[in-house]
C-alpha cells in the first residue's frame, strides 16, 4: 500500500500550515479565508470543503497542537500502581503542552479573538476545553478505584489544572513572560500532585 499522501490530504495539510502562519502573523479578526487561500496556493472553495469556517479551521490546529504535545499513554489510569507517579506523569505532559511556543502563540490568539467577539468564537474555545477532558478521566478511574474521594471530578481536574497554568500558561499569555525552565518546570509540577493527593487522596493510599 502506497504511504504517499493522497492529493486531497496534502492540500488539507497546506490549508492547515497556511492558516497557522495567518493566525500567528495577523490575528483571528484580520485573517481571512482568502488569504489562507492565497497562501496555501489553492483556491478558497478548496478550503471550505475542507473547513466550513475559520472558526472550524482554528480548532483544528488547536486540536493538532495538543495531540502532538501529549502522550496518551501518560493519561490512561493504570489500576494498582502508584497515584503519586500517575499524576506526575500526566502533569508533566500538560506541563510539555503549556510550554509548547506554538501552542502558546495560537492560544493567545484564541482567547483575544473571544475577548472581541465570544459569540463567534464560543465553539472555538469551547472545543479547547475538552481537550483538558483526560485528567477529568484518570480522575473518574481513580475514583471508581477507590482512591480518590468522591467529589466532582470536573471541579477537580480544573483545580488539579489550574495549579499549573497559574505559573506556566496566564503569566505567558497575559505579561509575555518567558516559559518556565525545565527545573521550575517540575517545581510546578511536584508541588501540584502533594497538594491534589494531601486532599484527594483517600487515607487508606498515603
Amino acid at each position: 500500500m502506497s504511504t504517499v499522501p493522497r492529493l486531497t490530504d496534502r492540500k488539507r495539510e497546506a490549508i492547515v500550515q497556511a492558516a497557522i502562519a495567518e493566525f500567528r502573523s495577523n490575528g483571528f479578526e484580520t485573517t481571512s479565508m482568502d488569504k489562507i487561500a492565497a497562501r496555501a496556493e489553492v483556491s478558497k472553495r478548496t478550503v471550505y470543503n475542507h473547513f466550513p469556517g475559520k472558526e472550524e479551521l482554528f480548532a483544528e490546529i488547536l486540536t493538532r497542537l495538543w495531540q502532538t504535545s501529549e502522550e496518551q499513554s501518560a493519561l490512561s489510569y493504570r489500576p494498582g500502581k502508584p497515584l503519586r507517579g500517575q499524576l506526575r506523569e500526566l502533569l508533566q505532559s500538560k506541563m510539555r503542552m503549556l510550554n509548547d511556543s506554538n501552542f502558546l502563540d495560537l492560544a493567545r490568539v484564541a482567547i483575544a479573538a473571544a475577548i472581541h467577539s465570544p459569540e463567534r468564537t464560543q465553539d472555538m474555545l469551547a472545543r479547547m476545553g475538552q481537550r483538558e477532558e483526560g485528567v477529568n478521566t484518570w480522575i473518574v478511574a481513580a475514583q471508581a478505584d477507590g482512591r480518590l474521594k468522591a467529589v466532582d471530578p470536573a471541579f477537580a481536574a480544573h483545580q488539579l489544572q489550574s495549579l499549573l497554568k497559574t505559573f506556566a500558561f496566564w503569566p505567558q499569555i497575559t505579561l509575555g513572560q518567558p516559559p518556565l525552565s525545565a527545573e521550575m518546570q517540575q517545581e510546578v509540577v511536584d508541588s501540584a500532585v502533594d497538594m491534589f493527593l494531601a486532599y484527594y487522596q483517600l487515607p487508606a493510599e498515603r
